[in-house]
């Protein structure tokens, strides 16, 4: 099936992030849909595309064209109505997933791919309710998902082959780098990887190792900078898997292994030390340093991945 027409449901910073990373194919219209009303449905995206445009890695007229092929309905059939592929990005409850899938699927076609955004969830609970578990699939885009490349495409357990890799191939036309998780585990590929890395950070810091300015510092400047050209597994192979085995051997023992979440972490949130929201998490953020924060986070995004397409 070729993917023309898409639904994303959802009108929030991850729905209006993807009507952006969808509609840059000009062969692909999206229907986005929300409840709320009084909101602009579009101002994400334009703020998005300012960004873009003011990086030069848009132009003015590629962001009215990006626009053309969008549409905003508060109405479900409308949005659903001849959709080839439906993304959720509703709240994190696994409920709201289930009845939302449940209620749409009388609504599109049988040949319809519905799609949950979810990063962590069980993709075959959030199917649970369905008629026909087997066109149900994870999309787990990334934050922002018009900037990072990877998807990940997640087979539930009743998820056909060919609904894998109808989405995997579309993914890959718009120019993301989708990679397959073929079991529903917990977390996926990378929120795995990635909260294993978080679980020794904090524990470096709660244990008095190093504060979190250094182990940033040591992760950003030391393996960090290396990833986006060495896989972690490539560089395995490339000191030798004779030698991880022996580092494994010697520094396995002394890691953190805890099963539950950093006590360190739990008392920030207790005292409503939230991060940047807040303006003190690990550390101490102005309103400016978080601004500034989130523009360079972007505009290094923007120049990282001109070097991949």
């Amino acid at each position: 099936m070729d993917i023309k027409k898409i639904a994303v449901l959802g009108s929030g910073l991850m729905g209006s992030g993807l009507c952006l990373a969808f509609a840059r194919d000009e062969h692909t219209s999206v229907a986005l849909r929300s409840r709320a009303k009084k909101q602009d449905p579009f101002a994400g995206v334009r703020s998005a595309m300012d960004i873009l445009i003011a990086n030069d890695a848009m132009t003015g007229g590629e962001a009215d064209a990006i626009l053309s092929r969008m549409s905003f309905t508060d109405d479900m059939e409308t949005a659903l109505d001849g959709a080839d592929l439906v993304v959720e990005c509703v709240p994190e409850h696994m409920e709201i997933k289930q009845n939302l899938f449940r209620d749409i699927e009388p609504l599109v076609r049988d040949d319809a791919i519905l799609a949950t955004n979810t990063s962590v969830m069980s993709v075959t609970e959030i199917a649970g309710k369905t008629r026909k578990k087997d066109r149900v699939v994870g999309t787990h885009f990334w934050n922002p998902p018009y900037l990072i490349p990877l998807v990940e495409v997640v087979k539930g357990d009743e998820t056909s082959l060919d609904v894998m890799d109808t989405v995997y191939d579309y993914l890959r036309k718009i120019g993301k780098k989708p990679v397959k998780c073929m079991k529903d585990v917990q977390g996926f590929i990378a929120n795995r990887l990635q909260h294993a890395i978080w679980r020794e950070a904090l524990y470096m810091v709660e244990a008095g190792i190093a504060d979190a300015a250094t182990v940033d510092e040591a992760l950003r400047y030391g393996p960090g900078l290396r990833w986006p050209h060495l896989g972690i597994l490539e560089n395995v192979d490339m000191v030798g898997t004779d030698l991880a085995l022996d580092i494994q051997r010697g520094v396995l023992p002394y890691l953190a292994d805890n099963k539950a979440p950093s006590k360190l972490l739990e008392t920030l949130v207790a005292e409503g030390k939230l991060g940047f929201k807040t303006g003190e998490g690990y550390q101490k953020w102005t309103p400016e340093q978080a601004d500034e924060r989130n523009r360079a986070l972007r505009e290094y995004l923007i120049k990282a991945t001109k070097d991949l397409k």
